[in-house]
């Protein structure tokens, strides 16, 4: 008997990041605009709804263009 082989789907990690990343920003974003959530401090906040994504898109752009060059190569 032959065992197929499935395939995980190669954008699978992405998303599950994705989601992770949009879960968190949503929730510093309502505890950073809400007046009766208690004291938060700035920093963390702005790191969490600026900087973390920014991060992940960019390391996504590079994902996806070392993808496209090491296909391009392969084709080769």
């Amino acid at each position: 008997m032959e065992k197929s082989i499935q395939r995980r789907n190669p954008m699978l990690p992405w998303w599950i990041g994705f989601v992770i990343i949009m879960a968190v920003v949503i929730y510093a974003g309502y505890r950073f605009s809400c007046l009766d959530c208690g004291a938060a401090s700035i920093f963390p906040e702005f790191l969490v709804l600026a900087v973390v994504p920014a991060v992940y898109l960019s390391l996504m752009y590079l994902l996806f263009r070392y993808q496209a060059e090491d296909e391009a190569q392969r084709r080769k």
